[in-house]
């Protein structure tokens, strides 16, 4: 299959040795970043120089303690220096002027400005999200440099040294194409292209002894990258995995661990009038979730209530939109874990989950115990597609809503069935249908058992335990099984 892989995604294939080498372990990059690094250093052996790797990191990734540094030799010794970044812009509605920002690194627009000789260069790899990875070159604009009307209005603090950016270069430099990537899923069976899945996000599918299920566990946990508006519960003993996969592997989502928790960060700050978390990232993560605190616990649940169901959020006077699933991941005690949802598994977790109607916008729940413990024989050693990438084409098959209209299509919905509950399994089989079987541009090009075995049936098994746990929670849901969905009759007919 390694062989079919190199041919199919060409150089979009790297080799990864997690399980015998540190060397990136101590670089502490995240999956997406090594990869990108892999993909620029290795020969087509997977072979490559590891002094000439940590010469190009120590001079082009930067640490947050490497700041002041920086800002010496640009401001003070007026160079340009060169580094990856990742990068938010800002346009001044009053002024129309430009500006970015270096979250990492604390730099904020109002020191910043992009001339706009820069910006008509790079503006269009700078508008593409809230947060852009890329190569920037960063100069210094003295007070002296401003016009004669900044001059004028020296004393109302108008006339201020800026920090200018003087390049940027994308830090993807190809093109990705969707329809190749589709296409390319024809040449592989369902269990080789499960197993090319585990390998673009770091792990070796033989390391799982053939247990498809668990697997399949492990992959549910890439649904929210590539649908939107996916929110999801997992609870797993520790060391599975869970903050790896949602905090690393990524560049598009946010993965938060513990610690406080407000509406203004997470919807919508009205003070700095400014976006929270849910603008600009594809999920967030709300990880070690029982260590977690809510400023005000009755005002993040009404948020989150209306968010969860519609996309909207509403702080004060300012209405927002976006398309970020939300994931809560917890651990769970082996005594709740054995009982295998059959137990109030949500006590654990901080009162704000408590309600009924809160929990019941969650779509699906992830059974964490059916993934392994991390050990050595998990992590991938081989060929395996750059994880950048991987990422980069589930962050754009979000915005394909055909294989919806598929399942839509392929779905008896019974009478009189839960809205939630509809809405629920059609979005969870969605995002099953993109992940593993992304070739299918209609009805015809998958069957009725891959789809009910592989889409379908794990949807309803995903959204029957929220709805058991429901019953737990609040009397008004006990008993109420979710309805039995199933696979278009005359579909099956065709294929008898």
């Amino acid at each position: 299959m390694i062989e079919k892989l190199r041919n199919c995604f060409d150089e979009m294939v790297v080799y990864k040795d997690l399980k015998k080498s540190n060397f990136f372990s101590a670089l502490s990059l995240p999956s997406f970043m090594r990869d990108w690094l892999l993909k620029k250093f290795e020969d087509e052996n997977g072979y490559f120089d590891s002094d000439e790797l940590v010469r190009f990191v120590r001079t082009y990734l930067p640490r947050k303690d490497d700041w002041t540094s920086i800002k010496n030799r640009v401001i003070i010794e007026h160079e340009r220096v060169k580094f990856l970044a990742k990068v938010s812009i800002d346009i001044d509605i009053k002024t129309g002027e430009v500006s970015f920002a270096l979250p990492d690194f604390g730099l904020s627009s109002k020191d910043t400005i992009i001339e706009d000789v820069v910006w008509q260069t790079c503006k269009d790899d700078l508008v593409r999200g809230r947060e852009t990875w890329g190569m920037v070159e960063i100069g210094y604009r003295p007070p002296d440099d401003y016009d004669m009307e900044f001059q004028k209005n020296r004393a109302k603090g108008a006339n201020r040294g800026k920090i200018k950016l003087t390049a940027f270069k994308t830090f993807c430099p190809y093109t990705i194409d969707i329809d190749y990537y589709k296409d390319a899923r024809r040449e592989f069976n369902t269990s080789e292209w499960i197993d090319v899945l585990l390998g673009a996000v770091d792990y070796n599918a033989s390391g799982y002894l053939g247990d498809e299920e668990k697997k399949l566990t492990m992959l549910t946990r890439l649904l929210p990258f590539v649908e939107k508006r996916l929110n999801l519960i997992e609870l797993a003993p520790k060391g599975t995995g869970k903050s790896y996969l949602f905090g690393r592997v990524s560049r598009y989502g946010w993965l938060s661990s513990g610690g406080i928790m407000s509406r203004a960060k997470m919807f919508y700050d009205q003070n700095k009038r400014t976006v929270g978390l849910v603008s600009g990232n594809d999920f967030i993560t709300l990880d070690e979730v029982q260590t977690i605190s809510f400023t005000d616990a009755d005002e993040m649940r009404a948020a989150l209530k209306g968010y969860l169901e519609s996309g909207i959020f509403t702080v004060g006077n300012y209405e927002g939109t976006a398309d970020a699933g939300v994931i809560l991941c917890g651990n769970i005690r082996k005594e709740t874990m054995d009982a295998d949802g059959y137990s109030n598994m949500f006590k654990e977790l901080p009162s704000v989950f408590h309600e009924s109607a809160l929990i019941e916008r969650f779509h699906g729940f992830i059974k964490g115990w059916n993934i392994p413990r991390m050990n050595d024989d998990l992590k991938v050693a081989g060929w395996a597609l750059n994880s950048e990438y991987f990422c980069s084409i589930l962050h754009e098959l979000r915005e394909d809503m055909s294989y919806r209209a598929i399942v839509d299509e392929l779905i008896e919905v019974p009478e009189a069935a839960d809205t939630r509950d509809t809405e629920a399994v059609k979005r969870i089989a969605t995002a099953y249908l993109k992940l593993l079987f992304p070739n299918v541009r209609q009805p015809s090009d998958i069957t009725a058992r891959e789809f009910k075995r592989y889409c379908l049936d794990r949807a309803r098994k995903m959204r029957d335990t929220i709805k058991y746990q429901l019953g737990v929670l609040d009397e008004e849901y006990r008993g109420k099984d979710i309805p039995v969905f199933s696979v278009r009759a005359d579909k099956e007919e065709q294929e008898v």
